[in-house]
This record gives structure tokens, sequence and C-alpha cells, in this order.
């Protein structure tokens, strides 16, 4: 097995703090609290996991923290308030890095007792112009955050100057999370790595009579052997199931003669990936499977094509869509010319989403699609997903039998290189010549 990418330095933590600051300037501040335990049921929680914002500025796992920066403070510009050290607590639910170790592992400037926070943070907003947050992330915290102001408000008579401007703290964050460093672009392998093995595991274990379920545990299987989560409730969805483009109950029984369509990405310290692969239940398409999954396939490679520095994001979804049409119009799933449907999207009706998302520490990861109203141009480093697919509903009004109930969709990974595109997920094939040879045990 081969090891896992290294983990984010704590200088790269610290290199994206210090350049989030140059571009909020010295009069800011910058307030961003961890994401909260999420209760499952009763006294039981969901597995915790950190906000992306968060984790990428300081690489900290625990609930229960704060962090601000502090453009130009002399007496240090980031700050966390964490939990403290409590051997009671921490013999039920785990080690506690404490604001001590915080300072000590994280390169922070300083950290205070998260119950502190109420008492230093309004001392740190004081003599600010400009706040930068995530208003409506989290009400309370909203609540708490806009006391704080107006307790600094209150004390104008004794010469504090309050903030008088808002920021939403994603305006800045979020163009920086958009271009992946060299760290990050070797976790997002690594990540993508495992999603293939998995992928391939799915489909040597795929075979008429086993259950959805059953499929989705050798996806399960392998991300944990490799030390990753799944990035997101993998679909697993089999014949008609395949057309519910976010299926999750995952139970059904795979039958002869349909296909599967399996949706799942690894996540591994904190980098998704994100890939989808279809293929027959009994290892053979048959020909109407293999010809609508040629357009598709076809769709994907076009994307793929158009890949390069400089290339408008919607260029990729346009090439796909030109290939669907064109290959609707030849099997009779579409009438009329090119340049009408092309004109009508009449394409839309089997292909009913975008041909990609950004990708990252969120599988649906930040970053605009646009700016000033025009869609971005590719630049190196941006990371996303290239996905065109069609879905045929069984009960699809004048659709011929042979095609009804087939959902097909083929997921890559992809990072913009100076060359055009990279490709993180090819190790799980999408030829269907490929695909039934590796079902077959060739």
């Amino acid at each position: 097995m081969v090891a896992s990418a290294p983990a984010i330095a704590p200088a790269e933590f610290a290199r994206r703090r210090r350049q989030l600051m140059r571009m909020a300037g010295p009069e800011a501040i910058l307030i961003l609290p961890a994401a909260p335990l999420r209760v499952r049921s009763n006294d039981s929680h969901h597995p915790y996991r950190q906000d992306s914002d968060f984790w990428y500025l300081t690489g900290f796992e625990e609930p229960e923290a704060v962090l601000a920066l502090v453009p130009g403070r002399a007496a240090g510009e980031t700050l966390l308030f964490c939990r403290e050290r409590d051997p009671e607590r921490e013999a039920w639910d785990g080690a506690r890095l404490g604001p001590e170790g915080a300072v000590e592992s994280l390169g922070i400037d300083d950290a205070y007792p998260y119950t502190d926070m109420d008492e230093i943070l309004p001392r740190l907003i004081e003599g600010r112009t400009r706040v930068y947050y995530h208003f409506g992330r989290d009400t309370e915290f909203d609540l708490t955050l806009i006391g704080w102001v107006k307790r600094v408000r209150a004390m104008a008579r004794q010469g504090a100057q309050s903030p008088h401007e808002f920021q939403e703290l994603g305006h800045l964050l979020h163009d920086l999370r958009l271009f992946k460093s060299p760290g990050e672009r070797r976790l997002m392998a690594e990540s993508a790595r495992i999603a293939a093995l998995a992928h391939v595991d799915a489909m040597r274990a795929t075979r008429p009579g086993r259950f959805e379920y059953e499929i989705e545990a050798e996806l399960l299987y392998r991300f944990r052997r490799h030390g990753a989560v799944p990035s997101y409730e993998p679909i697993v969805g089999g014949g008609a199931n395949a057309c519910v483009l976010h299926y999750r109950a995952n139970r059904a029984l795979l039958a002869d003669g349909d296909l599967l369509l399996i949706d799942a990405g690894a996540e591994l310290q904190g980098y998704a990936s994100d890939i989808t692969r279809t293929f027959p239940v009994n290892g053979r398409f048959s020909p109407a499977q293999r010809a609508l999954y040629d357009v598709v396939l076809a769709a994907n490679r076009a994307a793929l094509d158009v890949v390069q520095p400089g290339a408008s994001w919607a260029a990729m979804h346009d090439a796909a869509t030109h290939v669907v049409t064109e290959g609707l119009l030849r099997l009779g799933l579409l009438k009329g010319t090119l340049r009408q449907c092309l004109k009508e999207q009449a394409c839309r009706r089997f292909f009913m989403h975008k041909t990609g998302h950004w990708l990252g520490l969120d599988v649906h990861d930040v970053g605009e699609y646009r700016i000033d109203g025009e869609f971005r141009v590719l630049e190196p480093d941006m990371a996303f997903t290239i996905e065109p697919g069609l879905y045929i509903a069984p009960d699809a009004p004048g659709v011929a039998a042979k095609w009804r109930g087939i959902g097909i969709r083929i997921e890559d990974d992809v990072v913009v290189t100076r060359q055009g595109a990279k490709v993180l997920s090819d190790g799980v094939p999408r030829d269907p010549d490929a695909i039934e040879a590796l079902m077959a045990g060739e």
C-alpha cells in the first residue's frame, strides 16, 4: 500500500493567514468560529468535521474554538480561543491540544481559553474599522459578535472606536482557496487515488443479485483502509435509481441487464475527491446502454480537451452540451436541427446539470464562477470536476422503451496545469471495453 501524502505543514497555514491579512488591510479584524458539534440523536453526535475555512487557516480539528486575525497588532496578529486541557473530559472524549499546545503545534502567536473569549475579543475589535466574518452561518455566534460590537460602541464616550463596516469573509478567503498549493494538490491526488481503488473494487464486486449497500460497503472498506472517509454520502444506484441525481437509499437489489451508477469520493486530511462511474451489473453493456454511454464518454473527453489556462469556465459545459446534443439527435432522442436544439438547450431534458464544479476542501468547493457577470477563465492550480451525464427516466414520454430507465454519468477530477488538464482520477477506467475487461477479471 502506498503511503498517504504528507500533511499540510504549519508553515503553509501560517502563509495562508498572512496572505489573508494582507488582503484585509491593517484596520481590519477577521473572526472565524470552528464548526459546532452536531447532535445525531439524544446524546450521540455526528462524527465531527471541522469547518473548511477554519481548517484552511489553522489545521485545528477541535470544536469550541474561534480564530481571530488582527493585522498589524504588535502583541501578535494570530490568536486562537480553544478549550483548555481537562483530564477528566479527555478521558471520555479524547485529548485536547489546549492553548499552550495550540501555540506550540499550530504556529499561532497566542492562544487563550475559550471561556475568556467574551472578555478579550471586544478589546480586539475596539479600534478596528472593518470586521470580516461569515454572517448567517451560525445564528448564535452572529448574536454574540453583534453583542461585542455593541459593547464597544457603548464606550464611544470614553474614546473607544467601533467598527463601522462589516464584510463577508468569503469574498477574500474563498478566492485564496480556489488555487491549490503543491501540498493541496498532492493530497487531492492521493484522495483521488484512494477513491479510484474503491471504484475498481466496486466494479469487481458487482454482479446480479447483490444489493446496492453491499457495493457501498466495498467503497467504505477501501476508504478506511487508507485512512480516508467518504467525502459525501455515496450514491450507488442500480437501474432506474441512476436517474435520481442525488439518490441515497442504496438498498435496492441489482438486476441482470441493468447499469450501476456509483458516485463516491474519499476525503483525506480534509481534501475531497469526487468520482462517478457507470457500468453494467452483469459485466456487459447492452447495445442501447453502450450507445448512450459512448455519448457521455465523448462529452467527457470533449470537456477535458478544452481545459487550458485562459479558457472560459463555460467552455467545458458548452463542449459537453454540443457533443450530447449531437449524440441524442443521432440516436433519435431529440428531433430537429443541431442548431435549433442547441439554441433551445433541448438536451436539458436528459442532461439537466452543469458539467462540473470546483473541488477541494469541500466537494462543491468555494469560489466564484463569474466575475463581473462574465464566466471566469481557468488558471493553473484550479481544481474541479468534469461530469456530463444522461438520465432517461423510466416513464419518459415519447421515448423508445430500450432507452428508458438508463442513467449514466462519468465524472473525473481535474487540476489545471500550464499544459492543460491533469486528470487525478485516471486510476479507474472509463473506456467501456476496459470496464468490461476488468469486470471479466482480465
